[in-house]
Protein backbone atom coordinates (compact mmCIF):
# COMPACT_ATOMS: atom_id res chain seq x y z
CA UNK A 1 0.00 0.00 0.00
CA UNK A 2 3.01 2.45 0.71
CA UNK A 3 4.81 4.08 -1.81
CA UNK A 4 8.58 3.31 -0.65
CA UNK A 5 10.57 6.59 -1.79
CA UNK A 6 14.34 6.20 -1.63
CA UNK A 7 16.03 9.70 -2.47
CA UNK A 8 19.25 8.40 -2.47
CA UNK A 9 18.76 6.08 -5.61
CA UNK A 10 15.69 7.97 -6.92
CA UNK A 11 14.14 4.79 -7.18
CA UNK A 12 10.36 4.20 -6.02
CA UNK A 13 8.58 1.19 -5.13
CA UNK A 14 4.94 0.01 -3.56
CA UNK A 15 4.77 -2.36 -1.06
CA UNK A 16 1.18 -4.11 -0.52
CA UNK A 17 0.41 -4.58 3.48
CA UNK A 18 -3.34 -4.95 2.52
CA UNK A 19 -3.16 -8.41 3.59
CA UNK A 20 -1.77 -7.39 7.06
CA UNK A 21 -4.52 -6.38 9.17
CA UNK A 22 -5.36 -3.88 12.06
CA UNK A 23 -3.29 -0.90 10.83
CA UNK A 24 -5.68 1.26 8.63
CA UNK A 25 -2.81 2.36 6.69
CA UNK A 26 -2.15 4.88 9.57
CA UNK A 27 0.56 5.27 12.20
CA UNK A 28 0.65 2.07 13.07
CA UNK A 29 1.62 0.77 9.96
CA UNK A 30 4.11 3.75 10.16
CA UNK A 31 5.34 2.36 13.42
CA UNK A 32 5.90 -1.04 11.40
CA UNK A 33 7.47 0.14 9.16
CA UNK A 34 10.08 2.14 11.33
CA UNK A 35 11.01 -0.90 13.54
CA UNK A 36 11.66 -3.50 10.48
CA UNK A 37 13.37 -0.77 8.38
CA UNK A 38 15.75 1.36 10.68
CA UNK A 39 17.79 -0.25 13.12
CA UNK A 40 18.08 0.20 17.06
CA UNK A 41 20.08 3.61 17.46
CA UNK A 42 19.91 5.31 13.95
CA UNK A 43 20.36 9.19 14.14
CA UNK A 44 17.07 11.00 13.22
CA UNK A 45 19.31 12.66 10.59
CA UNK A 46 20.87 9.54 9.71
CA UNK A 47 20.02 8.91 5.47
CA UNK A 48 18.56 5.34 6.79
CA UNK A 49 16.19 6.97 8.92
CA UNK A 50 12.43 6.74 7.84
CA UNK A 51 9.99 8.91 7.35
CA UNK A 52 5.66 8.33 6.79
CA UNK A 53 3.60 10.66 5.95
CA UNK A 54 -0.46 8.99 5.51
CA UNK A 55 -3.70 10.21 4.87
CA UNK A 56 -4.51 6.35 5.44
CA UNK A 57 -7.43 3.91 4.54
CA UNK A 58 -9.43 7.02 5.78
CA UNK A 59 -7.99 10.17 6.18
CA UNK A 60 -8.90 12.75 3.53
CA UNK A 61 -13.00 10.95 3.08
CA UNK A 62 -14.98 14.02 2.33
CA UNK A 63 -17.30 13.31 5.61
CA UNK A 64 -16.71 15.14 9.82
CA UNK A 65 -13.88 13.71 11.20
CA UNK A 66 -12.07 12.37 8.54
CA UNK A 67 -9.35 15.24 7.45
CA UNK A 68 -6.20 14.42 9.47
CA UNK A 69 -2.89 13.58 7.50
CA UNK A 70 -0.38 11.74 10.05
CA UNK A 71 3.42 12.37 9.71
CA UNK A 72 5.53 10.33 11.91
CA UNK A 73 9.26 9.84 12.24
CA UNK A 74 12.19 9.19 15.20
CA UNK A 75 12.26 13.08 16.48
CA UNK A 76 15.19 14.43 16.75
CA UNK A 77 13.78 16.96 19.66
CA UNK A 78 12.90 13.01 21.82
CA UNK A 79 14.94 10.30 20.26
CA UNK A 80 11.58 8.37 20.19
CA UNK A 81 8.97 8.27 17.27
CA UNK A 82 7.63 11.40 16.50
CA UNK A 83 3.58 11.91 15.34
CA UNK A 84 2.25 14.66 14.09
CA UNK A 85 -1.30 15.04 12.57
CA UNK A 86 -2.13 18.08 9.91
CA UNK A 87 -5.97 19.19 9.77
CA UNK A 88 -7.08 20.91 6.42
CA UNK A 89 -6.83 19.65 3.07
CA UNK A 90 -3.98 17.68 2.48
CA UNK A 91 -4.94 14.49 3.75
CA UNK A 92 -7.89 14.54 0.81
CA UNK A 93 -4.86 16.00 -1.86
CA UNK A 94 -3.14 13.16 -1.03
CA UNK A 95 -5.88 10.67 -1.89
CA UNK A 96 -6.82 12.67 -5.12
CA UNK A 97 -3.40 12.04 -6.29
CA UNK A 98 -3.66 8.62 -5.59
CA UNK A 99 -1.63 8.12 -2.64
CA UNK A 100 -2.74 6.52 0.55
CA UNK A 101 0.85 6.48 2.24
CA UNK A 102 4.75 7.73 1.92
CA UNK A 103 7.80 5.79 3.19
CA UNK A 104 11.04 8.04 2.53
CA UNK A 105 14.16 6.74 3.28
CA UNK A 106 18.01 8.72 1.88
CA UNK A 107 19.28 11.42 1.42
CA UNK A 108 18.67 13.72 -2.04
CA UNK A 109 21.98 15.17 -3.49
CA UNK A 110 19.92 18.21 -3.86
CA UNK A 111 16.84 19.72 -2.30
CA UNK A 112 14.17 18.38 -3.92
CA UNK A 113 10.33 17.95 -3.59
CA UNK A 114 8.32 14.76 -4.23
CA UNK A 115 5.06 15.17 -6.52
CA UNK A 116 2.77 12.82 -6.31
CA UNK A 117 -0.01 12.59 -9.30
CA UNK A 118 -1.94 10.03 -11.06
CA UNK A 119 -0.83 7.13 -8.15
CA UNK A 120 2.87 8.07 -9.73
CA UNK A 121 5.26 9.34 -7.37
CA UNK A 122 8.57 11.73 -8.85
CA UNK A 123 11.52 13.41 -7.46
CA UNK A 124 12.27 17.18 -9.01
CA UNK A 125 14.54 19.45 -7.98
CA UNK A 126 13.84 22.44 -5.29
CA UNK A 127 16.86 24.45 -4.96
CA UNK A 128 15.66 27.14 -6.28
CA UNK A 129 13.00 27.33 -3.03
CA UNK A 130 15.76 26.94 -0.59
CA UNK A 131 15.61 29.60 2.17
CA UNK A 132 11.99 30.22 1.11
CA UNK A 133 8.73 30.63 3.86
CA UNK A 134 5.95 28.70 3.78
CA UNK A 135 4.17 30.79 1.81
CA UNK A 136 6.52 31.61 -1.07
CA UNK A 137 7.60 28.24 -1.29
CA UNK A 138 3.83 26.90 -1.50
CA UNK A 139 3.17 29.21 -3.99
CA UNK A 140 5.87 28.32 -6.41
CA UNK A 141 5.00 25.08 -6.33
CA UNK A 142 1.18 25.76 -6.86
CA UNK A 143 2.51 27.68 -10.04
CA UNK A 144 4.05 24.95 -11.73
CA UNK A 145 1.65 22.02 -10.68
CA UNK A 146 -1.63 24.15 -10.22
CA UNK A 147 -3.69 25.97 -7.86
CA UNK A 148 -5.63 23.36 -6.65
CA UNK A 149 -2.33 21.21 -5.89
CA UNK A 150 -1.96 20.37 -2.16
CA UNK A 151 1.42 21.29 -0.72
CA UNK A 152 3.11 19.87 2.17
CA UNK A 153 6.26 21.98 3.28
CA UNK A 154 9.35 22.68 5.41
CA UNK A 155 9.92 26.45 6.15
CA UNK A 156 13.81 27.78 6.60
CA UNK A 157 13.58 26.02 10.24
CA UNK A 158 13.48 22.76 8.75
CA UNK A 159 16.38 23.80 6.53
CA UNK A 160 18.15 24.36 9.28
CA UNK A 161 17.59 21.52 11.33
CA UNK A 162 15.88 22.79 14.28
CA UNK A 163 15.11 20.30 16.34
CA UNK A 164 11.05 21.07 16.93
CA UNK A 165 10.68 22.16 13.01
CA UNK A 166 7.50 21.74 11.65
CA UNK A 167 5.88 21.16 8.34
CA UNK A 168 3.07 22.82 7.41
CA UNK A 169 0.39 21.54 4.95
CA UNK A 170 -1.78 24.21 2.63
CA UNK A 171 -0.39 27.44 3.92
CA UNK A 172 -1.78 27.23 7.49
CA UNK A 173 -2.21 23.63 8.60
CA UNK A 174 0.89 22.30 10.30
CA UNK A 175 1.87 19.21 11.25
CA UNK A 176 3.68 20.87 14.31
CA UNK A 177 4.77 18.83 17.24
CA UNK A 178 8.60 16.67 17.29
CA UNK A 179 10.78 18.03 14.71
CA UNK A 180 9.34 16.68 11.65
CA UNK A 181 10.27 19.05 9.73
CA UNK A 182 13.54 18.51 10.57
CA UNK A 183 13.48 15.15 9.15
CA UNK A 184 12.39 16.13 6.11
CA UNK A 185 15.60 18.78 6.26
CA UNK A 186 18.05 16.40 7.07
CA UNK A 187 17.10 14.14 3.54
CA UNK A 188 17.27 17.22 1.31
CA UNK A 189 13.64 17.52 1.48
CA UNK A 190 11.51 20.19 0.79
CA UNK A 191 7.92 19.49 0.11
CA UNK A 192 5.37 16.92 -0.49
CA UNK A 193 2.88 17.95 -3.35
CA UNK A 194 -0.37 16.23 -4.02
CA UNK A 195 -2.16 16.89 -7.45
CA UNK A 196 -5.27 15.09 -8.34
CA UNK A 197 -8.75 15.35 -7.48
CA UNK A 198 -10.07 11.70 -7.38
CA UNK A 199 -12.32 11.23 -4.76
CA UNK A 200 -11.76 8.93 -1.64
CA UNK A 201 -13.66 5.64 -2.36
CA UNK A 202 -16.79 5.15 0.51
CA UNK A 203 -18.53 2.01 0.50
CA UNK A 204 -21.68 3.38 1.63
CA UNK A 205 -22.31 6.99 1.09
CA UNK A 206 -25.77 7.28 2.41
CA UNK A 207 -24.47 6.09 6.08
CA UNK A 208 -21.90 9.26 5.79
CA UNK A 209 -24.46 11.28 4.31
CA UNK A 210 -26.38 10.34 7.70
CA UNK A 211 -23.46 10.90 10.07
CA UNK A 212 -22.75 13.92 8.45
CA UNK A 213 -26.28 15.65 8.89
CA UNK A 214 -25.68 14.68 12.41
CA UNK A 215 -22.77 16.36 12.58
CA UNK A 216 -24.48 19.68 10.94
CA UNK A 217 -27.46 19.63 13.38
CA UNK A 218 -25.06 19.23 16.39
CA UNK A 219 -23.08 22.53 15.68
CA UNK A 220 -25.38 24.81 17.38
CA UNK A 221 -26.16 22.29 20.69
CA UNK A 222 -22.56 20.99 21.52
CA UNK A 223 -21.08 23.75 23.29
CA UNK A 224 -17.75 23.08 21.94
CA UNK A 225 -18.41 21.99 18.41
CA UNK A 226 -20.48 25.44 18.46
CA UNK A 227 -17.47 27.21 20.02
CA UNK A 228 -15.25 25.85 17.33
CA UNK A 229 -17.86 26.84 14.73
CA UNK A 230 -18.06 30.52 15.71
CA UNK A 231 -15.54 33.42 15.49
CA UNK A 232 -12.87 33.46 16.88
CA UNK A 233 -13.10 29.24 16.41
CA UNK A 234 -11.93 27.73 19.52
CA UNK A 235 -8.36 28.26 19.36
CA UNK A 236 -9.04 32.78 20.33
CA UNK A 237 -9.42 32.82 23.93
CA UNK A 238 -12.01 35.54 24.79
CA UNK A 239 -14.05 36.78 27.77
CA UNK A 240 -12.30 36.05 31.30
CA UNK A 241 -9.11 35.36 31.98
CA UNK A 242 -8.58 31.55 33.15
CA UNK A 243 -8.62 30.69 36.79
CA UNK A 244 -5.13 30.76 38.07
CA UNK A 245 -3.29 27.21 37.61
CA UNK A 246 -5.44 26.67 34.46
CA UNK A 247 -2.45 27.67 31.90
CA UNK A 248 1.48 28.14 31.97
CA UNK A 249 2.33 31.94 33.07
CA UNK A 250 6.01 33.02 32.94
CA UNK A 251 7.59 29.31 32.15
CA UNK A 252 5.15 27.62 34.89
CA UNK A 253 6.94 29.57 37.89
CA UNK A 254 3.86 32.16 38.00
CA UNK A 255 0.56 29.80 39.95
CA UNK A 256 -0.76 32.26 41.16
CA UNK A 257 -2.72 35.54 40.02
CA UNK A 258 -1.08 36.92 36.69
CA UNK A 259 -3.11 39.59 35.50
CA UNK A 260 -2.61 38.46 32.29
CA UNK A 261 -5.86 39.67 30.34
CA UNK A 262 -7.72 37.65 27.93
CA UNK A 263 -8.41 39.71 24.41
CA UNK A 264 -12.26 40.51 24.09
CA UNK A 265 -13.98 38.73 20.65
CA UNK A 266 -14.00 42.50 19.07
CA UNK A 267 -10.47 42.40 18.94
CA UNK A 268 -10.05 40.03 15.81
CA UNK A 269 -12.48 41.67 13.85
CA UNK A 270 -10.67 42.46 10.97
CA UNK A 271 -7.89 40.29 11.30
CA UNK A 272 -9.41 37.09 10.24
CA UNK A 273 -7.58 36.20 6.45
CA UNK A 274 -10.11 34.68 3.71
CA UNK A 275 -9.25 31.20 3.56
CA UNK A 276 -10.53 28.00 1.35
CA UNK A 277 -8.61 25.62 2.80
CA UNK A 278 -11.46 24.11 5.22
CA UNK A 279 -11.26 20.10 6.22
CA UNK A 280 -13.24 18.70 3.75
CA UNK A 281 -17.02 17.53 4.34
CA UNK A 282 -16.89 19.40 7.71
CA UNK A 283 -18.99 22.44 8.24
CA UNK A 284 -17.03 23.12 11.09
CA UNK A 285 -14.40 25.02 10.05
CA UNK A 286 -12.51 25.10 13.25
CA UNK A 287 -8.47 26.26 12.42
CA UNK A 288 -9.29 29.66 11.68
CA UNK A 289 -6.71 32.22 10.25
CA UNK A 290 -5.84 34.94 11.82
CA UNK A 291 -2.61 38.05 11.43
CA UNK A 292 -2.27 41.00 11.88
CA UNK A 293 -3.52 43.84 9.00
CA UNK A 294 0.11 44.97 8.46
CA UNK A 295 2.15 41.41 8.56
CA UNK A 296 3.33 40.77 4.84
CA UNK A 297 2.38 37.15 4.88
CA UNK A 298 -0.96 36.86 6.73
CA UNK A 299 -2.09 33.58 5.36
CA UNK A 300 -0.08 31.30 7.32
CA UNK A 301 -2.04 32.50 10.43
CA UNK A 302 -3.70 28.98 11.31
CA UNK A 303 -4.56 29.67 14.82
CA UNK A 304 -3.69 26.88 17.00
CA UNK A 305 -5.13 26.46 20.33
CA UNK A 306 -2.31 26.48 22.13
CA UNK A 307 -1.03 29.46 20.46
CA UNK A 308 -1.76 32.39 23.11
CA UNK A 309 -0.83 30.04 26.28
CA UNK A 310 2.51 29.16 24.44
CA UNK A 311 3.59 32.40 22.61
CA UNK A 312 1.23 34.79 24.97
CA UNK A 313 0.77 33.77 28.75
CA UNK A 314 3.60 31.10 29.26
CA UNK A 315 6.22 34.33 27.63
CA UNK A 316 3.91 36.71 30.39
CA UNK A 317 2.83 38.52 26.72
CA UNK A 318 -1.03 39.39 26.38
CA UNK A 319 -0.71 41.48 23.38
CA UNK A 320 -3.07 40.01 20.55
CA UNK A 321 -0.84 41.65 17.51
CA UNK A 322 2.47 40.11 19.26
CA UNK A 323 0.62 36.46 19.64
CA UNK A 324 -0.78 36.54 16.06
CA UNK A 325 2.19 37.81 14.74
CA UNK A 326 4.61 35.19 16.04
CA UNK A 327 1.69 32.31 15.95
CA UNK A 328 2.00 33.53 11.61
CA UNK A 329 5.80 33.91 11.69
CA UNK A 330 6.06 30.03 13.31
CA UNK A 331 4.23 28.65 10.25
CA UNK A 332 5.88 30.31 7.72
CA UNK A 333 8.95 29.61 8.79
CA UNK A 334 8.55 26.12 10.24
CA UNK A 335 8.21 26.37 13.76
CA UNK A 336 6.31 24.54 16.32
CA UNK A 337 4.75 27.19 18.69
CA UNK A 338 4.51 24.64 21.45
CA UNK A 339 8.40 23.76 21.56
CA UNK A 340 9.34 27.84 20.43
CA UNK A 341 7.38 28.64 23.90
CA UNK A 342 8.63 26.27 25.92
CA UNK A 343 12.44 27.24 24.52
CA UNK A 344 12.37 30.58 25.04
CA UNK A 345 10.40 30.73 28.46
CA UNK A 346 13.43 28.65 29.33
CA UNK A 347 15.52 31.26 28.57
CA UNK A 348 13.80 34.05 30.14
CA UNK A 349 13.35 32.48 33.48
CA UNK A 350 17.14 31.47 32.79
CA UNK A 351 18.05 35.59 32.41
CA UNK A 352 15.22 36.26 34.91
CA UNK A 353 17.24 34.38 37.80
CA UNK A 354 21.21 34.90 36.17
CA UNK A 355 21.98 32.35 34.73
CA UNK A 356 21.51 33.79 30.98
CA UNK A 357 22.85 36.83 31.40
CA UNK A 358 21.86 38.69 28.07
CA UNK A 359 19.06 36.86 27.71
CA UNK A 360 15.38 37.02 26.64
CA UNK A 361 12.92 39.19 29.26
CA UNK A 362 9.65 37.87 29.80
CA UNK A 363 7.02 40.38 28.33
CA UNK A 364 8.89 41.59 25.59
CA UNK A 365 6.68 41.50 22.69
CA UNK A 366 8.09 44.00 20.32
CA UNK A 367 11.27 41.14 20.73
CA UNK A 368 9.26 37.91 20.12
CA UNK A 369 9.58 38.53 15.98
CA UNK A 370 13.15 38.83 15.97
CA UNK A 371 13.44 35.77 18.51
CA UNK A 372 10.81 33.84 16.30
CA UNK A 373 13.03 34.57 12.90
CA UNK A 374 16.60 33.63 14.83
CA UNK A 375 15.27 30.03 16.11
CA UNK A 376 14.19 29.30 12.65
CA UNK A 377 17.54 30.62 10.94
CA UNK A 378 20.05 29.83 14.01
CA UNK A 379 20.73 33.44 14.27
CA UNK A 380 23.57 34.00 16.25
CA UNK A 381 24.43 32.45 19.69
CA UNK A 382 21.04 32.12 21.42
CA UNK A 383 19.35 31.50 18.36
CA UNK A 384 21.62 28.38 18.01
CA UNK A 385 21.20 27.40 21.10
CA UNK A 386 17.61 27.24 21.80
CA UNK A 387 17.28 25.74 18.49
CA UNK A 388 18.00 22.86 20.25
CA UNK A 389 15.41 22.59 22.66
CA UNK A 390 15.44 23.63 26.15
CA UNK A 391 16.35 20.31 27.03
CA UNK A 392 19.72 20.44 25.40
CA UNK A 393 20.22 23.77 25.84
CA UNK A 394 20.13 23.36 29.79
CA UNK A 395 22.38 20.46 29.62
CA UNK A 396 24.77 23.09 27.80
CA UNK A 397 24.14 26.10 29.88
CA UNK A 398 24.63 23.51 33.10
CA UNK A 399 23.20 21.89 35.97
CA UNK A 400 21.66 25.21 37.68
CA UNK A 401 19.12 25.90 34.96
CA UNK A 402 17.66 22.54 34.39
CA UNK A 403 15.16 22.79 36.58
CA UNK A 404 13.71 25.39 34.30
CA UNK A 405 13.33 23.09 31.04
CA UNK A 406 9.45 22.63 31.35
CA UNK A 407 10.10 19.57 29.40
CA UNK A 408 9.84 15.48 29.16
CA UNK A 409 11.27 13.43 27.26
CA UNK A 410 13.29 16.42 25.61
CA UNK A 411 9.87 17.67 24.39
CA UNK A 412 8.45 20.86 25.82
CA UNK A 413 5.42 20.72 27.51
CA UNK A 414 1.72 22.20 26.63
CA UNK A 415 0.80 24.82 28.49
CA UNK A 416 -2.57 23.43 30.39
CA UNK A 417 -1.19 23.19 33.98
CA UNK A 418 -1.09 19.72 35.11
CA UNK A 419 -1.12 20.56 38.55
CA UNK A 420 -5.13 21.41 38.10
CA UNK A 421 -5.33 18.80 35.81
CA UNK A 422 -3.53 15.57 37.34
CA UNK A 423 -4.50 13.48 34.25
CA UNK A 424 -3.24 15.89 31.56
CA UNK A 425 0.54 15.54 33.97
CA UNK A 426 0.00 11.53 33.62
CA UNK A 427 -0.34 11.54 29.62
CA UNK A 428 2.46 13.99 29.66
CA UNK A 429 4.95 12.03 31.49
CA UNK A 430 3.40 8.58 30.25
CA UNK A 431 2.65 8.90 26.84
CA UNK A 432 5.03 6.64 24.85
CA UNK A 433 5.74 9.17 21.99
CA UNK A 434 6.14 12.00 24.37
CA UNK A 435 3.71 14.87 25.95
CA UNK A 436 0.98 16.13 23.68
CA UNK A 437 -2.10 18.73 24.41
CA UNK A 438 -4.62 16.99 22.37
CA UNK A 439 -3.76 12.64 23.29
CA UNK A 440 -6.54 12.76 25.77
CA UNK A 441 -9.75 14.98 26.91
CA UNK A 442 -9.39 17.78 29.75
CA UNK A 443 -9.93 15.87 33.33
CA UNK A 444 -12.06 19.61 34.17
CA UNK A 445 -14.29 18.45 31.36
CA UNK A 446 -15.28 15.58 33.41
CA UNK A 447 -15.61 17.22 36.74
CA UNK A 448 -18.83 16.21 38.22
CA UNK A 449 -19.91 20.32 38.65
CA UNK A 450 -17.54 22.25 36.89
CA UNK A 451 -17.60 19.00 33.69
CA UNK A 452 -19.71 19.02 30.28
CA UNK A 453 -22.46 16.54 31.85
CA UNK A 454 -23.49 15.54 28.40
CA UNK A 455 -20.33 14.05 27.95
CA UNK A 456 -20.34 12.01 30.71
CA UNK A 457 -22.11 8.79 29.38
CA UNK A 458 -19.68 8.60 26.85
CA UNK A 459 -16.69 8.72 28.98
CA UNK A 460 -18.28 5.94 30.78
CA UNK A 461 -18.56 3.76 27.65
CA UNK A 462 -14.75 3.41 28.04
CA UNK A 463 -14.79 3.26 32.05
CA UNK A 464 -13.68 6.66 32.52
CA UNK A 465 -16.46 7.94 35.19
CA UNK A 466 -16.73 11.16 36.39
CA UNK A 467 -14.20 12.68 39.27
CA UNK A 468 -13.67 15.75 40.95
CA UNK A 469 -10.67 17.61 39.01
CA UNK A 470 -8.03 17.54 41.66
CA UNK A 471 -8.20 13.81 42.60
CA UNK A 472 -5.06 12.06 42.03
CA UNK A 473 -4.95 8.31 42.73
CA UNK A 474 -5.15 5.25 41.66
CA UNK A 475 -8.30 5.35 39.58
CA UNK A 476 -6.98 8.67 37.95
CA UNK A 477 -4.39 6.60 36.60
CA UNK A 478 -6.29 3.95 35.36
CA UNK A 479 -9.37 6.98 33.93
CA UNK A 480 -6.55 8.76 31.90
CA UNK A 481 -5.27 5.12 30.85
CA UNK A 482 -8.85 4.50 29.18
CA UNK A 483 -9.35 8.30 28.11
CA UNK A 484 -5.50 7.76 26.14
CA UNK A 485 -6.61 4.39 24.76
CA UNK A 486 -9.51 5.73 22.74
CA UNK A 487 -8.27 9.45 21.62
CA UNK A 488 -5.36 6.62 20.40
CA UNK A 489 -7.54 4.89 18.57
CA UNK A 490 -8.88 8.03 16.76
CA UNK A 491 -5.28 8.99 15.85
CA UNK A 492 -4.41 5.03 14.47
CA UNK A 493 -7.40 6.06 12.15
CA UNK A 494 -6.74 9.77 11.30
CA UNK A 495 -9.87 10.32 13.01
CA UNK A 496 -10.41 14.25 13.78
CA UNK A 497 -9.79 14.48 17.99
CA UNK A 498 -11.88 17.66 17.74
CA UNK A 499 -14.85 16.58 16.24
CA UNK A 500 -14.68 13.15 18.52
CA UNK A 501 -15.99 11.55 21.61
CA UNK A 502 -16.53 12.15 24.36
CA UNK A 503 -17.14 15.55 23.93
CA UNK A 504 -17.82 16.83 20.62
CA UNK A 505 -20.52 15.44 18.31
CA UNK A 506 -19.67 12.40 17.19
CA UNK A 507 -20.08 9.91 19.59
CA UNK A 508 -18.45 6.30 19.66
CA UNK A 509 -21.41 4.91 17.97
CA UNK A 510 -21.32 7.81 14.70
CA UNK A 511 -17.52 6.76 14.91
CA UNK A 512 -17.79 3.23 14.23
CA UNK A 513 -20.91 3.79 12.07
CA UNK A 514 -18.45 6.37 9.86
CA UNK A 515 -15.70 3.49 9.73
CA UNK A 516 -18.37 1.17 8.70
CA UNK A 517 -19.73 3.16 6.13
CA UNK A 518 -16.25 4.31 4.50
CA UNK A 519 -14.46 0.74 4.54
CA UNK A 520 -17.18 -1.37 3.99
CA UNK A 521 -16.41 -3.84 7.09
CA UNK A 522 -18.45 -3.78 10.22
CA UNK A 523 -16.10 -1.98 12.72
CA UNK A 524 -17.18 -1.58 16.23
CA UNK A 525 -16.48 -0.01 19.57
CA UNK A 526 -14.25 -2.61 20.78
CA UNK A 527 -12.13 -2.60 17.06
CA UNK A 528 -11.58 1.02 18.39
CA UNK A 529 -9.95 0.36 21.39
CA UNK A 530 -8.13 -2.36 20.21
CA UNK A 531 -6.50 0.21 17.65
CA UNK A 532 -5.59 2.73 20.44
CA UNK A 533 -4.10 -0.19 22.15
CA UNK A 534 -2.36 -1.33 19.36
CA UNK A 535 -1.09 1.93 18.49
CA UNK A 536 -0.22 3.09 22.10
CA UNK A 537 1.90 -0.71 22.35
CA UNK A 538 3.62 -0.12 19.45
CA UNK A 539 4.85 3.35 20.39
CA UNK A 540 6.29 1.81 23.71
CA UNK A 541 7.84 -0.76 21.90
CA UNK A 542 9.84 1.54 19.33
CA UNK A 543 10.95 3.68 22.43
CA UNK A 544 11.91 1.16 24.55
CA UNK A 545 14.15 -0.18 21.64
CA UNK A 546 15.25 3.76 21.28
CA UNK A 547 15.98 4.03 25.06
CA UNK A 548 13.54 6.70 25.35
CA UNK A 549 13.59 9.21 28.44
CA UNK A 550 11.40 7.91 32.09
CA UNK A 551 7.84 8.78 32.69
CA UNK A 552 8.01 11.58 35.19
CA UNK A 553 7.23 15.39 35.21
CA UNK A 554 9.74 18.69 36.03
CA UNK A 555 9.84 19.04 39.60
CA UNK A 556 8.17 22.15 39.84
CA UNK A 557 4.91 20.47 39.01
CA UNK A 558 5.53 18.57 42.67
CA UNK A 559 6.77 20.73 44.65
CA UNK A 560 5.21 24.43 43.73
CA UNK A 561 1.75 24.62 44.52
CA UNK A 562 -1.61 27.33 43.31
CA UNK A 563 -0.99 29.88 45.04
CA UNK A 564 -4.08 31.80 44.32
CA UNK A 565 -7.59 31.25 43.10
CA UNK A 566 -10.34 28.21 43.18
CA UNK A 567 -7.37 25.60 42.71
CA UNK A 568 -5.04 27.34 45.13
CA UNK A 569 -3.20 24.34 46.85
CA UNK A 570 -3.16 22.04 43.97
CA UNK A 571 0.09 20.44 43.53
CA UNK A 572 0.88 17.06 42.01
CA UNK A 573 1.82 15.19 44.87
CA UNK A 574 5.02 12.58 44.47
CA UNK A 575 3.11 9.66 46.19
CA UNK A 576 -0.01 9.89 44.86
CA UNK A 577 1.34 10.64 41.50
CA UNK A 578 3.59 7.24 41.66
CA UNK A 579 0.43 5.22 42.61
CA UNK A 580 -1.27 6.97 39.72
CA UNK A 581 1.25 6.25 37.19
CA UNK A 582 1.19 2.64 38.40
CA UNK A 583 -1.88 2.21 37.90
CA UNK A 584 -2.12 3.90 34.26
CA UNK A 585 0.71 1.38 33.33
CA UNK A 586 -1.30 -1.81 34.87
CA UNK A 587 -4.26 -0.68 33.15
CA UNK A 588 -2.84 -0.58 29.53
CA UNK A 589 -0.86 -3.80 30.30
CA UNK A 590 2.12 -2.52 30.69
CA UNK A 591 5.18 -3.78 33.07
CA UNK A 592 5.61 -0.39 36.08
CA UNK A 593 6.50 2.97 34.50
CA UNK A 594 10.25 3.99 33.90
CA UNK A 595 11.61 6.79 36.32
CA UNK A 596 14.80 8.52 36.27
CA UNK A 597 17.94 6.08 37.95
Amino acid sequence: MPFIVDLTSGTVEREYRSAERGHYGGSILGLRLLAERTPAGLDPYDPRALLYVAAGMLGGTAAPGLAKAVFLAKSPLTGVAGEAHALGPFAAGMRGAGAMALAVVGRAERLSYLLVQDGDVTVHDAEDLRGHGVAAATDALRARHGDGAHVAVIGPAGENLVRYASVVTDLAYPAARYGLGAVLGSKNLKAVVCVGDAPAAVADPAAVAAVAAHYRASLRSNPLAALQHGEPGFAGWTGERPAPGYAAVRNSSVPGEHGLRVPAAAGYDGLAVATSGACPGCPNDCLKVYAPRDLPERRTGGLGQEAFLSLGWNLGIDDLDAVLTANALCNDLGLDPVSLGGALAFAMECAERGLLPGGPAFGDAAALPRLVRDVARRGGPLGDLLAEGAARAARWLGPRTVPYAMTVKGAELPCFDPRVQPGLGLGYAAAPAGPRYDALEHDLDFDPELGLGYSFAEAKRVGAEPAPVGVLDAERGRRTARLLRLWSGLDALNLCVFASSPTRPLTIDHLTALVTAVLGEEFTQDDLLEAGQRRLDELRAYAEREGGGPDELPARFHDEPVTAGPHAGAVLDRAAFAEALAAFSAELGWPPPATAP
